[in-house]
């Protein structure tokens, strides 16, 4: 009996021996793999870039209260995870099979001991609920007003940036970063880094209490973790390639929907519609194809984390239960403890795998928001603006007008001028008129006035103060603009005449639209003053807008009025209302005047004729038809159309 028991502990040690030095060898895999998929990461790419990541977090400064509390919630949800494992395992080894082993007078104390802790399990499981509850709120919370802080920021921006910027950046663009982007940060708080540490801590939580518990169990259990990092990897990479691409695509989409809704009357009128479609289906293809690669790597790698919990669930019974075969009679109670171990690491397996099965979708969640983060940190970082410092602070309450161009140079790009060696001097009151070819430079001169854009070379003056120095509200402020191109915004006729501006009454309003000429029309249409004339007025003709567009300048009073071809979308009866409409706007102000009509400049106290971006010939309209020059010509051609008869 004896013999027979020496060689069964023989063998009992050999096969612990044998299951040590397996053990070991796992972890050296674990390891040598964690270590290699770390080395292969670094020379290809910065995983992650913690200034641009410090820079997102500094929108939550406002809010840290809110953040510290999430970080605090998360580490009692890492403190919460194993414990209810634990006590099942106690539950199990001290009162299931102490009570049934006990005299039947003795079990009712065990009952009570396992109702007890069940309870407790209860309150436990309560509590973790509602913590679970409070860090998703707050995380959430946290984003959407990180999301909304940084929107602001982006528009007001945007609203900031010199007209350079939107004359090569797509609107498509711009509304991406300020919309589609900015959300995706949000997930940086609500399904990024916070659950991604939340989620941390609580794997190494229950990695503690496991290897506590039982070192050798937690090591073979884990044996099959390498090929969860393998896969992970893979995961990680597939995904984030797949939405870069998606990302990429929805700008795509977005630029191209915008540009071609806002030019459906080009497509219609030339029926280009089939064939602008299939540029759409091949976009939107580009976008289904990046999402369903992302959707093929979760389809591949969730199963592939399954398998692996299916193995770890495996070696756990059959290493458990071939303990409990050895121990069973050299260490009976040893043996015993063995079921609570193995339903309570069953359980850790579980709290373990499933944010393992999340992670790493986190973790991509979490890339993606930083990629959008870069984006729109690009906007906030373009330095094409007037800063504060460059507004100036000159804001006198009068403005004379008195406008002088001294030896200006512009280009919008390098040095290819568009203007070039620009000097004219306008007295207030005086009306000067622009003329030229397409493309000659007239628009030019105007943007620059109001410091739209800015000169490469020279000097442009207000009652004789550099507009460098004046602020730049009040400069804009003191002029009147009608451009040819007249933008109205979605909403009613009142508030596209007033912009919105709380300090102009309807009575204004309306005895504007009088002396225009325009009130009996506006009354015509459904509401009167209260129509809705729908995005860029696509209600109203051209006209209709165009006259819209006085009646603005008409209410701003402007101390320098600014014609920029105004008349050129009106046909011959209401330019001659507008004409005498601008007879009464441009007395006693300074005007500039630009025009293909010659017609409507006749009165000018000065005419301008550029060519080229350089100033051809400067006089009043009758000096410059005896100098028989550029202006001659152009009126010349004018008149000789007019005297074409109508076929």
């Amino acid at each position: 009996m004896r013999k027979a028991n020496q060689s069964s502990s023989h063998q009992t040690s050999a096969i612990v021996g044998e299951l040590n030095e397996i053990s070991h060898f796992f972890l050296l895999v674990l390891l040598a793999l964690s270590l290699l998929l770390m080395a292969d990461q670094q020379p290809r790419k910065k995983i992650f870039d913690f200034a641009l990541l410090q820079r997102v977090f500094r929108f939550a400064a406002p809010y840290k209260k809110k953040f510290y509390t999430s970080l605090t919630l998360s580490v009692v949800l890492a403190v919460l995870a194993p414990v209810r494992p634990y006590l099942v395992q106690i539950t199990i080894n001290k009162y299931v099979k102490g009570g049934m082993a006990v005299a039947a007078g003795l079990r009712n104390p065990f009952v009570e001991l396992v109702v007890s802790i069940t309870i407790l399990q209860i309150v436990l499981l309560l509590a973790e609920s509602i913590v679970r509850f409070y860090f998703s709120y707050i995380t959430a919370w946290l984003g959407q007003n990180v999301v909304k802080d940084m929107r602001v920021k982006v528009y007001q921006k945007i609203l900031g940036l010199n007209l350079s910027q939107f004359d090569k950046t797509p609107i498509g663009t711009l509304t991406t970063r300020t919309i589609n982007d900015i959300e995706s940060i949000n997930d940086i708080f609500s399904d990024g880094l916070i659950p991604i540490i939340a989620d941390l801590l609580s794997i190494i939580s229950v990695l503690v209490v496991m290897f506590v518990v039982d070192w050798k169990l937690s090591l073979i259990c884990l044996a099959p973790f390498p090929v969860l990092l393998v896969a992970t990897y893979f995961f990680k990479e597939a995904v984030n390639k797949s939405f870069i691409r998606v990302r990429n695509a929805v700008a795509a989409l977005n630029a191209f929907v915008q540009e071609h809704i806002t030019g459906m009357h080009v497509l219609q009128a030339f029926a280009s519609e089939e064939r602008e479609a299939a540029k759409f289906t091949r976009i939107n293809r580009d976008h289904r194809n990046a999402n369903i690669n992302a959707i093929f790597a979760y389809s591949v790698f969730f199963p592939v984390v399954e398998i692996v919990l299916a193995v770890s669930t495996s070696l756990l019974i059959w290493w458990a239960a071939s303990e409990a075969h050895l121990m069973r009679d050299t260490n009976p109670a040893a043996a015993s403890q063995m079921i609570g171990k193995m339903i309570s690491f069953f359980l850790f397996l579980n709290l373990l795998f499933r944010p393992l099965r999340v992670i790493a979708d986190k973790f991509n969640v979490l890339q993606m928001g930083m990629i959008a983060g870069e984006r729109v940190f690009k906007v906030l970082d373009n330095d094409d603006f007037i800063p504060d410092s460059k507004k100036g602070d000159f804001a006198p309450a009068t403005v004379k007008g008195k406008i002088e161009f001294d030896k200006v140079f512009f280009a919008y790009t390098d040095d290819r001028y568009v203007l070039k060696n620009i000097s004219f001097t306008i007295q207030p009151g005086e009306t000067l008129a622009i003329v030229g070819h397409t493309g000659s430079g007239k628009t030019s001169i105007i943007s620059l006035l109001n410091r739209l854009y800015h000169i490469q070379k020279g000097v442009i003056k207000v009652d004789d103060v550099n507009i460098e120095q004046y602020n730049l509200d009040a400069l804009r402020s003191r002029m009147g603009i009608v451009l040819q191109d007249v933008f109205l915004f979605s909403g009613s006729v009142l508030d596209n005449i007033t912009l919105r501006n709380p300090e102009i009454t309807r009575e204004r309003v309306i005895e504007a639209a009088t002396l225009i000429g325009m009130h009996d029309f506006i009354m015509e249409l459904p509401g009167g003053y209260d129509y809705n004339v729908m995005e860029r007025g696509a209600t109203l003709s051209l006209g209709q807008r165009q006259l819209l567009s006085f009646i603005r300048a008409l209410l701003y009073d402007p101390s320098i009025l600014v014609l920029d071809e105004a008349t050129s979308s009106v046909d011959t009866s209401s330019e001659q209302l507008i004409q005498k409409a601008i007879d009464k706007l441009i007395a006693g102000r300074t005007s500039i005047v630009i025009a293909h009509r010659l017609s409507t400049i006749r009165k000018a106290s000065k005419i301008i004729v550029l060519d080229k971006g350089e100033i051809k010939e400067m006089g009043t309209h009758d000096e410059l038809l005896k100098n028989n020059g550029h202006y001659a010509r152009l009126y010349e051609m004018q008149f000789e159309k007019k005297k074409v008869p109508a076929l």
